[in-house]
């Protein structure tokens, strides 16, 4: 994993359609390697874009162990810590988990780690729906600035990014294409 830190004046790719690619291979053998193969795995993307990123993730642990790895997706809006600031009627999401978790060794996928309080969400969460065995956090960007003691077990790539400074994942299923852009910070309503 390389760091990468520079002044954010314009915007720059940090990973392009095929450094996607190869950076969801590595996260997938290191995945199998971590839970020492695929017996009680479950893949749990968050929403949005963690869910595209887990599914493409069982779908290379799949293609080199040949067995099926069950995916779901957990919506955290309602297990937000800042739910009031988001407005009387937020847009709830999908949690769906195709299998019981008790006992499972379960990887939440999403794609940016920032503070940590979407992860902290995601585990509050998973609480509701059982035990698993083991949890491990799977991210393609960690961008530092953790505000939980929250750190990923497997990570596509590291980068440091300044104050004011934003990190885009983009997935072909909901943007058109694969890239991992950093840039100025975006106001809320942009």
């Amino acid at each position: 994993m390389q760091a990468y830190c520079a002044p954010m004046t314009a915007t720059q790719t940090i990973l392009d359609a095929r450094a996607c690619e190869r950076t969801l291979r590595r996260m997938a053998d290191e995945i199998v390697e971590r839970t020492a193969g695929t017996e009680s795995l479950v893949l749990v993307g968050i929403q949005r874009r963690g869910v595209q990123l887990a599914a493409r993730l069982a779908s290379l642990i799949e293609e080199r162990e040949g067995r099926p790895v069950p995916r779901g997706a957990l919506d955290i809006t309602l297990y937000r810590d800042d739910l009031q600031t988001v407005g009387p009627r937020p847009l709830v999401g999908a949690t769906e988990l195709p299998v019981d978790i008790d006992g499972k060794q379960v990887v939440i996928v999403d794609d940016v780690l920032y503070t940590g309080r979407t992860v902290r969400a995601a585990l509050d969460e998973l609480a509701d729906f059982g035990r698993p065995a083991r949890i491990l956090l799977a991210v393609l960007i960690d961008r530092g600035g953790q505000e939980l003691p929250i750190r990923a077990d497997v990570i596509g790539k590291v980068v440091t990014v300044p104050a004011g400074s934003q990190v885009d994942v983009r997935v072909a299923e909901l943007d058109g294409d694969d890239t991992v852009i950093v840039g100025p910070a975006r106001s809320r309503g942009a």
